[in-house]
């Protein structure tokens, strides 16, 4: 069995673009993935989310919106090591809608440890009050699947290369 890997879209579909995670999870619930991930669309449900990251998944991948000033639709990777997990500020915890940080915050606060922590995330274009992913975020939904579909590869490949090592 590999490793336990968990993948989570996140996000409001309410508010345009933003519900890019939740589009992505549904897509690769299509997927023919191993039986050692879990596709969860958890939406705005951050709380939710936290709890079950407690659950010992050794890599947890968030799929959202990521704002970092490029082109709309433009896909990003990142890893999220433990001094970027730490807030900048005070986190406010909303059953309804946490963001990764909160969630990354409130598992902290509960003494539970995530593994490794991977985002996909989408420059958004519109996070405006509407339903529906802009067009540069539409065509971006089927490259981030592919992305996830590979990065779950390359942990199933790096941990067959730990049984062989021996650590």
């Amino acid at each position: 069995m590999g490793p336990r890997v968990l993948v989570a879209g996140i996000g409001n579909v309410f508010f345009g673009d933003d519900g890019f995670g939740v589009e992505v999870a549904r897509r690769l619930a299509e997927q023919d993935l191993p039986e050692w991930v879990r596709i969860a669309d958890y939406g705005i449900s951050g709380m939710h989310l936290a709890f079950d990251m407690l659950g010992g998944y050794g890599t947890t991948i968030l799929v959202d919106i990521a704002p970092r000033g490029h082109e709309p639709g433009t896909l990003s990777v990142l890893e999220l090591r433990d001094g970027d997990r730490t807030p900048d500020g005070p986190v406010s915890f909303d059953a309804h809608g946490m963001g990764p940080q909160a969630v990354l915050a409130m598992l902290d606060l509960l003494g539970g440890g995530a593994g490794r922590i991977l985002v996909v995330g989408c420059e958004p274009a519109d996070t405006g009050h509407r339903m529906g992913l802009s067009e540069p975020v539409r065509q971006a939904v089927e490259p981030a699947v592919r992305t996830i579909t590979e990065l779950v590869r390359t942990e199933a490949a790096g941990t067959a290369q730990q049984a062989i090592r021996g650590t």
